[in-house]
């Protein structure tokens, strides 16, 4: 494959890497940056004078800020929709009931990483980069294709062995990738309901059309447990892919390609595991699901 353009950039506490299949036109690029940085201005919970820290500490309210500038906008965007996320997961995904870095318990970054990178993917979709690829720590924003009749291939990481995967993904988007886990920072995932860190399965992965959402779904889908899979199969435009401690494995019907036209170009199993095409069961019931 030839890229038009490939940059890493730390931002957001992370390396995030950008490959773009055409060449950007002169400025975008730079303009995509600024937008990452500038969410990880407003947005980071580790920032002490960000306004999500200020509003953590009551600092500031809602209504001191809510006006019409394009900074409002952004951040009533974002507490709305993790509003509704709220209400929508019963409280399962609910970034007001949170330890965050600054102390507070007020931490929406389980949207707003998703968010940040799925915008910044819109960015060059709108302006002449139909084919890219956003990964930032592991959340992936595709757009297009790799190659003219080659999909993206993504794999999901092996939550026992950084150097292997568990599943390969090949998708054309536009689609998103969201995986949480605790390989990289420990228990740091915790449930709302009881203030304790989440430990319910190694690792959850959502794909679905919009990546901000499938970043809070794969981080309810974590606190949930293998049963998630039952309250994700609502939301038909996403799906979802969990392994236990175990090393077991459990996946919605999307996963099976073929199930849902056009959502997988094929799925390929990575070190130990069983593509779901030949192996194990989808979650319709998960009680009697046989295990990989």
């Amino acid at each position: 494959m030839s890229l038009g353009r490939h940059h890493v950039e730390q931002v957001m506490g992370m390396a995030v890497s950008i490959d773009l299949v055409e060449q950007p036109p002169p400025g975008l690029l730079a303009e995509v940056l600024a937008w990452l940085h500038h969410v990880d201005a407003v947005f980071s919970p580790y920032i002490d004078d960000s306004i999500i820290s200020k509003l953590g500490r009551d600092d500031l309210r809602a209504s001191d800020f809510l006006g019409d500038d394009e900074i409002d906008d952004e951040v009533r965007e974002v507490l709305l929709r993790c509003d509704d996320l709220r209400i929508e997961t019963g409280g399962v995904f609910d970034p007001w009931k949170v330890p965050a870095p600054n102390g507070t318990m007020f931490d929406p970054s389980g949207f707003v990483k998703g968010w940040a990178v799925e915008r910044a993917a819109e960015m060059f979709a709108a302006r002449g980069v139909p084919n890219c690829c956003i990964n930032a720590g592991g959340d992936i924003a595709l757009r297009g294709q790799r190659e003219p009749g080659a999909a993206w291939r993504v794999g999901i990481r092996h939550p026992d062995d950084p150097m292997s995967i568990a599943l390969a993904l090949e998708l054309t988007g536009p689609i998103g990738i969201a995986t949480s886990a605790t390989y990289e920072r420990g228990a740091h995932i915790v449930d709302p309901r009881t203030g304790q860190p989440a430990t319910p399965v190694a690792s959850a992965t959502v794909v679905g059309r919009d990546l901000a959402d499938a970043d809070a779904y794969a981080t309810t889908l974590f606190v949930m447990g293998v049963d998630g899979l039952n309250w994700l199969q609502d939301h038909t435009e996403y799906q979802g892919y969990v392994i236990t401690h175990e090393g077991h494995t459990y996946f919605t019907p999307g996963f099976t390609p073929g199930f849902t036209p056009g959502f997988t170009r094929g799925v390929t199993p990575g070190f130990g595991e069983t593509p779901p095409s030949s192996g194990g069961r989808t979650c319709r019931n998960i009680e009697s699901s046989n295990r990989s």
